[in-house]
């Protein structure tokens, strides 16, 4: 998605208690950058506006999350939601770190000790043309990377609206060493997935009328 620049986000987000700008400092020990250690850490793969990942930890503050995207007006928009989300609960954001850098390099901050217990891929970029297709975020060539700092038993949330990418993507999961737990063609009339966030994305292509596809799938070492 393109978004307009905004002057404003750069100066937001380095004011930000929960924004972390040097996240190759905290490769090995990302524990210790919560003020909860022991809490397991989730990672939202391109974060977006932050509107899911909001929601998400604001309901689950037993649970450390790290939002990646590359953009700062997204992540300034991150921050502004979560800020407001966390603030209409009355609570601190404390278990939330927002992180801009390219995903494609994501081991420059996350290796083997880190053990992130899920990963979160919403709506990312199908990348149709197949020059491109090693880009997407479902890439077995990213899948491999993930592999790197996942705990055995890992898991990965992915949802989409294109059929392409969904099954495409099935094939990236099981050539990478995953186990396809659950799938979906129609994830709104799949009661497994009753405890789904519904996205902006989300509730824009399902208003179009187009089903959501989603999966689940487990890493064993």
């Amino acid at each position: 998605m393109r978004i307009r620049f905004k002057k404003w986000a750069r100066p937001e987000l380095e004011a930000s208690p929960f924004y972390i700008d040097n996240p190759e400092d905290y490769k090995g020990k990302w524990n210790t950058a919560f003020k909860n250690r022991n809490n397991p850490i989730h990672m939202e793969l391109g974060c977006g506006k932050g509107t899911f990942i909001a929601q998400l930890a604001s309901r689950n503050l037993d649970i450390n999350y790290i939002a990646i995207d590359m953009v700062d007006a997204m992540l300034g928009l991150a921050k502004r939601n979560i800020e407001a989300m966390y603030k209409e609960r009355n609570i601190e954001v404390d278990n939330v770190r927002l992180v801009r850098h390219d995903i494609e390099r994501i081991l420059l901050f996350m290796d083997k000790e880190d053990k992130i217990d899920r990963i979160y891929i919403n709506f990312c970029n199908p990348w149709p043309r197949p020059k491109h297709r090693k880009k997407r975020l479902t890439h077995t060539k990213q899948l491999l990377l993930y592999k790197e700092f996942l705990a055995n038993g890992g898991e990965v949330f992915f949802k989409t609206d294109d059929d392409a990418l969904f099954n495409d993507s099935l094939k990236y999961f099981e050539e990478s060493g995953f186990i396809i737990l659950n799938k979906t063609y129609d994830l709104h009339n799949e009661p497994i997935f009753e405890n789904n966030i519904i996205t902006e994305h989300e509730k824009m292509f399902s208003d179009e009328g187009i089903n959501i596809k989603a999966l689940i799938a487990k890493l064993q070492k």
